[in-house]
């Protein structure tokens, strides 16, 4: 009987001890996360580049191809759902976003909306322009390229589906440190920023931010998903010379990432995904060695000229050359964001509470109160201006003509503004005032043709994920304007009791739409680059404050925040003035000019052929070029286009055919290369002239030997 009454207690405790079990796994609370990339590059030659807004910078071959990278978090309990996009490009735009968003609602219907999806640009400016709505940033690429913006938002959307579509169990771990040595990043506009509070440059260090913040995302089985670092740093490393398409240091940085843990795979082709996220970055450059003139000299500090002109003083980064400084300013980050990374003890795991706000905001008509200007009453933003140092550049690319920075008063360039307000629109009374003191070169908030140029209604919004939060930013805030946002959305929702001290605000630079630059008052008076591209006038940053503050509050009541206005879908009003390809001409495969029979590890391997414009086809998730080693009866892909090690350039020859182009390609071998037998590989599209139809092609070299 005792034995028959201990078997029942036992199996009842078995059964509860089961049923608990049960439960719990149905309770079960966590992440799921899910990573993906794909290419977004787009046309590789006789296309204008998104950055530094010169004429005669267009692309004629590829570095390294673009990428974007995915990342969604959900939360298991309450099924919130994130995505961050790291976007290889100058800028997330609000056309980016809108298209994307359509095409996710065509494969996810009622998943990803405005409030969960972000995307961030790394700000490389060598890529092609014209993917923007908004006329100004499509002048020097002849205005909007259809195909490179089909190619950007088609990545962008198989990045997220690619993460959607492998998404499980897992957590996310945050740590954080500084890299401050070696040095990485430097203020081009030390003067403007040493015209804040001195109370204020007090509480830091630096007059940037050195602060690196690393996420770690891992499946419940311990499979390592992706990582992503963010760190304030302009992508200028490739100088306004270069025409190769490339991510710059922050694309290195990443491929550096994804090569260690996905085995030395070809550049996108891992199942890691690596990302460098922008943030706070304004004035902040890589170019660490600083600013001289043709001569040697240093140029001068407040307006960055040599003898009084800005055309003789550029930047220049910590190496031999701008791929050098890329690689350097890339291993820097890469290291850093390594060992936090590895660092897994010392890390934070993020509690699975995720919340999004945004909400769009007309920028030219808030009205901002004392709380946030110091003021005595309400100031109102201005319409959309950039001011005459605009014109000028920056050290990383400076301007041409009279232009220097730190201009604030009208009477150094009269005669340009006069053409300018003559020419295109002349602003208004109570708009010079508005913006004093700040001289109006482009009044361009008004103008719509043939879209508006510059955008006024913006995206705001911002994630918590656990102890982590991250504010989008529809621009590039300046070191100062950064700290001082994180600061106020913080004490919102610190007050609210949905943060602590001790959690960590992050700045997501250039997200989802882009607005030029935002400095702080004092950085607006003196009326550098920074301050003069500072669209809305004075109270800039102060009206982001006072919203994002309005925005904190909705994301720590848990609350959706009012959608805001509507921007204008522009895409009936958009054009192109670029020519498309006629057709192309020549032996096209034939090799002008083979391989050597042999190198050596470290040397360069170059062959040229007879080719097409690659404009024919993007060859996006494909490539232009292939290194293929002989092993066995095989011959086995080492490396594409995309990656660091070669360099696709391609050229037009109008003698003596008239659509003739011939490419070159270059192989820097690599130390870790093994000794064999190699050959390159290049493929293409050419286009006949007389059906217009695009046939592929391809070709090899010689096989050579490296010793």
């Amino acid at each position: 009987g005792n034995d028959g009454r201990v078997f029942s207690e036992a199996m009842r405790i078995t059964i509860l001890i089961l049923f608990v079990c049960f439960y719990l796994s149905l309770a079960k609370s966590g992440y799921r996360v899910g990573t993906g990339i794909f290419d977004t590059t787009g046309p590789a030659a006789e296309v204008g580049m998104m950055g530094y807004a010169m004429l005669g910078q267009s692309t004629a071959g590829i570095h390294t191809r673009l990428f974007a990278r995915a990342f969604i978090m959900e939360s298991i309990d309450t099924k919130q759902r994130l995505v961050y996009v790291s976007l290889d490009a100058c800028f997330g735009t609000i056309s980016l976003k809108h298209v994307v968003l359509e095409n996710l609602e065509k494969k996810y219907p009622g998943v990803y909306h405005q409030a969960n999806v972000m995307i961030s640009g790394t700000h490389t400016h060598s890529g092609p322009a014209g993917f923007s709505w908004f006329s100004m940033y499509d002048l020097t690429s002849l205005g909007f390229h259809f195909d490179n913006f089909d190619a950007m938002a088609d990545g962008i959307t198989k990045a997220i589906s690619i993460a959607h579509e492998n998404m499980v169990d897992g957590k996310i771990l945050m740590n954080t440190g500084n890299l401050d040595t070696p040095m990485t990043n430097i203020n081009r506009s030390p003067t403007a920023y040493e015209n804040n509070p001195e109370e204020e440059k007090k509480k830091y260090k630096y007059d940037v931010d050195k602060e690196i913040t690393t996420l770690r995302f891992e499946s419940d089985a311990g499979k390592e998903l992706g990582m992503i670092a963010f760190f304030a740093v302009h992508g200028t490393s490739m100088t306004n010379t270069n025409h190769y398409i490339s991510g710059d240091n922050k694309g290195y940085a990443s491929q550096l990432f994804e090569r260690l843990k996905s085995g030395n795979k070809t550049a996108g082709k891992g199942d890691f995904v690596a990302a460098f996220g922008q943030s706070n970055e304004g004035d902040v450059s890589p170019n660490t060695r600083g600013a001289f003139c043709d001569n040697g000299d240093r140029c001068e500090v407040a307006h960055s000229t040599c003898n009084g002109a800005t055309e003789d003083c550029h930047a220049y980064g910590p190496g031999e050359n701008e791929f050098d400084s890329t690689r350097i300013i890339g291993t820097q980050q890469f290291n850093k964001a390594k060992s936090l990374y590895e660092n897994v003890n010392g890390s934070t795991e993020l509690k699975p509470t995720l919340r999004s706000v945004h909400s769009f905001v007309n920028m030219e008509k808030v009205v901002v109160s004392p709380k946030f200007t110091g003021l005595d009453s309400d100031v109102q933003t201005c319409i959309a201006a950039l001011g005459d140092s605009f014109a000028a550049g920056t050290t990383d690319g400076p301007g041409d003509f009279d232009f220097t920075q730190g201009t604030n008063n009208t009477s150094k360039n009269a005669w340009w503004n006069f053409i300018s307000h003559h020419l295109i629109k002349n602003p208004p009374v109570e708009q010079i005032k508005c913006h004093h003191p700040k001289p109006i070169l482009l009044y361009i908030g008004p103008i719509e043709t043939p879209t508006k140029w510059v955008a006024n209604i913006l995206p705001l919004q911002i994630y918590q994920v656990g102890e982590f939060f991250l504010i989008s930013v529809p621009g590039e805030f300046t070191t100062m304007s950064g700290r001082r946002l994180r600061d106020t959305v913080k004490e919102v929702l610190v007050n609210k009791g949905v943060a602590t001290n001790s959690s960590v605000f992050v700045i997501a630079g250039l997200s989802n739409a882009y607005s030029q630059y935002i400095a702080t008052h004092e950085e607006y008076l003196v009326q550098r680059y920074e301050g003069a591209s500072t669209l809305y006038g004075p109270w800039t940053l102060a009206a982001y404050q006072q919203e994002y503050s309005k925005l904190a509050e909705y994301l720590a009541d848990g609350k959706p925040a009012p959608p805001g206005p509507t921007p204008r879908d522009w895409r009936d009003k958009l054009i192109d003035l670029q020519p498309g390809v006629v057709f192309d001409d020549g032996p096209i495969g034939d090799v002008i000019k083979d391989v050597k029979s042999s190198y050596n590890r470290g040397e360069s391997v170059k062959v040229t052929f007879y080719s097409a414009n690659p404009r024919n086809n993007f060859r996006n998730g494909g490539t232009f070029l292939e290194v293929k080693q002989s092993v066995g009866n095989d011959w086995v892909t080492v490396a594409t286009d995309g990656d660091w090690e070669t360099k696709y350039h391609w050229e037009r020859h109008y003698f003596p055919e008239l659509a003739e182009s011939h490419a070159t390609i270059i192989w820097d071998i690599p130390e870790w290369t093994e000794p064999g037998y190699y050959r390159i590989f290049h493929y293409g599209d050419k286009k006949s002239l007389l059906s217009g139809k695009i046939t592929p092609f391809s070709a090899h070299s010689s096989i050579f030997i490296v010793n």
